[in-house]
C-alpha cells in the first residue's frame, strides 16, 4: 500500500544512502538468519516464490485515484512467508518495480523499509491475535489494516525527514498532502485488509499446514 512514488533526485544524496544502508542491514541480518538456519524449509520457499510473483504483479496496478494508488500484498507476504523471508521479497519486489519505471532506484532502500514495517506488523500482529480470535479472516484482515498503517506512519517518516528537493511547500503544507495520501490509502487498505482475510482463510481450509501455528 504505501510506497514512495517521487523519482530519482527527490531526496539529497545524503538521505538516499542514510535510506539505503538501513535496508542493507535488514537485508544483510535476514540472508544471515537464512544462512545459520540448519534446515530448508522448501514449504517456505515455495511460499515465498508465489507471493513475490504475486505481489509485484498487484504491484503494478495502478488505481487512479489521488495520483495513483495500489495493493501490494506486503501483509500478506508477512503473514505467509514471515520477516526473513519477507524481507527479501520486498527488496526484490522493489528492484523489479524500479526496473519498469515504478519507482526511482535511489528511493529502493526507502521503500524496503517502509515496506517491512508493514510485513513485520502484519506478521506480529496476525500472531498476537490469535489469542483473541480463532477465525483466521479476521486475524488477517486486522493484522492486514494495522500493517497499512505503519507503513503509512514510515512512509510520511521518511519523507519529512529527507526533505523533497525542488518544491516550495513547508513542511505543515507537505504532511497536509501526506496526510491526505495516507487516508486515502487506508481506504483502499480496507479492501486490501478484506482480500486478504478471505486468501488466509480460504488457506486455512485447504492447506492449514501452510498457516504454522494457526487453528482453522
Amino acid at each position: 500500500m504505501a510506497h514512495i512514488h517521487l523519482e530519482d533526485g527527490s531526496f539529497t544524496l545524503f538521505w538516499v544512502i542514510v535510506w539505503w544502508l538501513c535496508a542493507l542491514v535488514l537485508i544483510g541480518s535476514a540472508l544471515f538468519l537464512l544462512r545459520i538456519k540448519k534446515t530448508k524449509d522448501v514449504k517456505k520457499i515455495t511460499m515465498a516464490a508465489f507471493v513475490t510473483a504475486a505481489s509485484f504483479a498487484i504491484f503494478q496496478v495502478q488505481i487512479p485515484i489521488f495520483g495513483g494508488v495500489h495493493l501490494n500484498l506486503t501483509p500478506l507476504i508477512g503473514i505467509l512467508a514471515g520477516p526473513v523471508f519477507g524481507t527479501l521479497i520486498v527488496f526484490i519486489v522493489n528492484i523489479m518495480s524500479a526496473a519498469i519505471g515504478h519507482g526511482g532506484w535511489g528511493l529502493i532502500g526507502a521503500n524496503v523499509l517502509v515496506n517491512f514495517s508493514e510485513v513485520i506488523v502484519a506478521y506480529l500482529s496476525y500472531r498476537g491475535l490469535k489469542k483473541v480470535t480463532s477465525s483466521l479472516f479476521f486475524r488477517a484482515g486486522i493484522a492486514t489494516f494495522v500493517g497499512l498503517i505503519c507503513g503509512n506512519i514510515v512512509m510520511i517518516a521518511i519523507i519529512l525527514i529527507s526533505g523533497i528537493q525542488g518544491i516550495t511547500q513547508s513542511t505543515l503544507q507537505i504532511l497536509t498532502g501526506l496526510s491526505l495520501l495516507a487516508a486515502v490509502n487506508m481506504g483502499v487498505a480496507v479492501i486490501e485488509a478484506f482480500i486478504t482475510g478471505l486468501i488466509v482463510a480460504y488457506i486455512g481450509k485447504v492447506r492449514p499446514d501452510i498457516l504454522e501455528g494457526t487453528v482453522s
